[in-house]
């Protein structure tokens, strides 16, 4: 597996992945809301931000870094997407045992800014020519961390896209608008985009690049340091359950119109 930051020459695009657990383990006695490990995968929107990232590549003759936050557990992950011939880079974040409600709930600031701390130490004074990510992550859903990115990167943003093409030095994308319509944007390096997953597909990695990733060993950044601010809090999980309220006596000088 190639060392993420090796000084190999073309501009650096940037996948940002967040591998996750699509549906969330619910202990039904307690209510706990944790994660299932053995589900731990590649959402659709992380790998057509990655088929991008290798297109885009291919034609600025660059080379992708695929850049993750987790713990050890998303290991198994990029050892699966360095096949391609990826590098791959880890940002520390979050203990195992953390409570998964809070960490769904927490700021993605922290997340973006500890993730473009990473991405400058990794791609140089130059930096990233292009971020990619998924649209929206399978766990929170929220869409936030790439216009967070964009800010903590000083770069331009064009986001929810279900097309993408390298055209020269810039970029062409696509966005859906209402009513069956089409957005084409023309889009200037740097920038970070997030993609839906439509129309597009990873593709397969080759035997012997799948060979020498099974048990390549996966570069770790530096951790980051905690982040101020506000943070949210989140207490026991327990189901909603609406305030009563006053409801007016019904009307009528009968019980049949009552």
């Amino acid at each position: 597996m190639s060392k993420a930051g090796s000084g190999s020459a073309g501009p650096v695009i940037v996948v940002c992945l967040r591998p996750a657990d699509p549906a969330a383990r619910v202990d039904p006695v307690s209510g706990h809301v944790d994660r299932d490990p053995g589900m731990l995968g590649l959402p659709p929107a992380e790998a057509a931000a990655l088929e991008y990232g290798l297109r885009v590549a291919e034609a600025w003759s660059g080379r992708v870094l695929a850049v993750t936050a987790g713990d050890a557990s998303a290991d198994e992950v990029l050892r699966q997407v360095a096949a391609l011939g990826v590098e791959v880079l880890r940002v520390p974040w979050h203990a195992a045992d953390e409570e998964y409600v809070a960490d769904l709930a927490a700021d993605e600031r922290a997340l973006a800014a500890a993730l473009a701390a990473a991405i400058r130490e990794a791609t140089g004074p130059d930096g990233p020519a292009l971020v990619l990510t998924g649209d929206r992550s399978a766990d929170r859903g929220t869409g936030a961390l790439p216009a967070y990115l964009a800010h903590e990167l000083g770069t331009a943003q064009a986001l929810g896209l279900v097309g993408l093409e390298a055209t020269g030095d810039h970029l062409v994308a696509e966005r859906r608008l209402d009513g069956g319509r089409r957005e084409r944007l023309r889009v200037p390096r740097p920038a970070v985009c997030s993609v839906e997953a439509a129309g597009v597909r990873l593709r397969r990695a080759g035997l012997p690049g799948v060979l020498a990733a099974a048990s390549a060993r996966v570069p770790v950044a530096a951790a980051a340091a905690p982040a101020g601010g506000p943070r949210v809090t989140v207490g026991r999980a327990r189901p909603f359950r609406p305030r009563a309220r006053v409801v007016p006596p019904p009307a009528g000088a009968t019980a049949r119109e009552r």
